[in-house]
């Protein structure tokens, strides 16, 4: 989606190739034409985009048309990363206040 949503630059829509999907995904992936059919197809399913394939010069073209939920895409994984990092920092503190009550009470007891 992170490609997809580069490729429209935040508008609306855009007209993109597998082949340019392909390029502009992480270095480690090695995903076909194949591959990201599926994968656009998998994220039309889950309401990001609506998806119309078409053939211009005898390759395969994907005419993208974001939804709200493709257009908030960004702003929902920074929330994600944003709520990860609240619960880490939540377990820490739980931690921490666990090992200095365990202290108290071996001083207060003697253990």
């Amino acid at each position: 989606m992170d490609a997809v949503y580069g490729l429209c630059d935040g508008a609306g829509g855009c007209l993109v190739s597998a082949a340019e999907i392909m390029a502009v995904m992480r270095r480690g992936s090695a995903v076909g034409a194949e591959g990201v059919d599926r994968a656009l197809c998998d994220l039309k399913r889950d309401g990001y985009f609506e998806l119309i394939s078409s053939s211009r010069a005898g390759r395969k073209m994907y005419v993208i048309t974001l939804k709200e939920r493709g257009l908030n895409f960004r702003r929902a994984r920074s929330q994600r990363s944003r709520e990860a990092v609240y619960r880490i920092a939540l377990a820490l503190l739980g931690a921490v206040a666990t090992f200095v009550f365990g202290i108290i009470l071996k001083a207060v007891w003697g253990g």
